[in-house]
């Protein structure tokens, strides 16, 4: 009797640690799940060891989603992917912003073990706008450029381009319940340079493989620019030559007018007008003047003057060896000057500080040194009548 005892405890024993043990086992595992709002994201849960005991998924607000195969809330986007002992995964389609947050899997055990999951709604944000202006803008005048996107979350980043060299600018971030709104905004004076420069706003996200971009071309308009180019440096007589109004200005400067000495052009036949080009087909003396292009726009007017003088070219032939001749005879006078200096320099070189005084002079012509001294000596007697000779 005593052994049949022992051997029931035994199998109790054996029994209770087997069923506490595998209970031990019996945990449930989750994953953290991050899915692009409007797309779908799959919750699982799994058991490593199940008795057959129940598995059930319940969203942030506590309720039940699943139980086991059973669905308990009514949701079309919600359905069943698999359901197992081992495993219940439910699919969440068109996620939206209001999905976010803690699932909780429960296994039904005793006591209940839970694991949670948190799921997490990534906001796309919306194609980007450029607002703040009206198009043309002119000259001077001071802009706003404004970039927005909204439903971003977390909140997007947004940079500006100018043609390809980025710029700075400031932005503002405003929450919208669970996404955000940013706008960002350039200010600066617009100039004749923005004129056809294009501006382009970048939006970046984590939800966003390929960054939204959207451009604006500025139209500026600016008062018009002129100047006159001609088509010969030195205009004679009989030549064709050519006047030309080179305008700039937005819009375009029209038309152009053209005159001669503040009056009409005098001779139509041969001073051609065609748009922005004068002509004159044959020069003569007659031509010589000031010429004057003006044009404007709505912004304004401008004009531009040229003084034409024209050359007699048999004029400009006879006056070519005048100058040779003047330039050969400067040249032979600065010759022959110079060479009188080197030659009265080299005489004063040669005989500098060679004088005698008359006395010397006497002591030189004696023969001997006692007549020398005679000779000095008498013209000591005589020194009124000294005299200094140069050699």
């Amino acid at each position: 009797m005593m052994m049949v005892q022992r051997h029931l405890l035994f199998l109790l024993s054996s029994l209770g640690a087997s069923i506490f043990g595998g209970v031990q086992g019996q945990f449930p595992i989750t994953q953290n799940v991050t899915a692009l709002e409007g797309s779908a994201a799959n919750m699982t849960c799994r058991v490593d060891f199940n008795d057959n005991t129940s598995l059930q998924w319940s969203n942030p607000a506590q309720q039940t989603l699943f139980f086991g195969d059973k669905k308990a809330l009514r949701d079309n986007r919600i359905e069943l992917v698999r359901a197992s002992w081992q495993e219940l995964t439910i699919r969440i389609s068109d996620v939206s912003l209001a999905d976010e947050g803690q699932y909780t899997c429960s296994l039904f055990t005793m006591p209940v073990k839970t694991t949670k999951a948190f799921l997490t709604v990534l906001g796309v944000p919306e194609r980007p706008e450029i607002t703040g202006f009206t198009s043309p803008a002119l000259e001077g005048e001071v802009i706003t450029l404004t970039c927005t996107t909204s439903g971003s979350k977390p909140a997007a980043h947004i940079r500006w381009f100018r043609n390809d060299e980025e710029v700075q600018a400031t932005a503002e971030v405003r929450a919208s319940g669970k996404s955000f709104t940013v706008a960002s905004s350039l200010y600066f004076q617009v100039d004749r340079g923005d004129d056809g420069v294009a501006y382009t706003c970048m939006v970046e996200h984590v939800s966003l493989s390929n960054p939204y971009m959207t451009t604006e071309v500025l139209e500026v308009h600016y008062a018009p620019h002129l100047e006159i180019t001609h088509s010969l440096i030195i205009p004679q007589e009989g030549q064709y030559f050519k006047l030309e109004c080179v305008s700039s200005g937005n819009p375009i400067p029209e038309p152009v007018l053209w005159s001669k000495d503040g009056g009409e052009l005098p001779d139509v036949e041969r001073m051609i007008v065609e748009g922005r080009e004068l002509t004159i087909t044959a020069l003569n003396k007659t031509d010589n003047g000031t010429y004057r292009c003006e044009a404007s726009n709505h912004l304004g007017t401008s004009s531009a003057e040229y003084i034409l003088f024209v050359y007699d070219p048999n004029a400009i032939g006879q006056h070519g060896p005048d100058h040779a001749l003047i330039g050969g005879v400067v040249a032979v006078v600065v010759f022959i000057t110079l060479c009188l200096i080197i030659v009265l320099g080299r005489y004063l070189a040669r005989h500098k500080g060679t004088y005698l005084t008359h006395e010397a002079k006497g002591s030189e012509d004696a023969p001997d040194a006692d007549t020398a001294i005679i000779n000095a000596e008498g013209n000591h007697v005589h020194a009124e009548e000294k005299k200094e000779y140069f050699i």
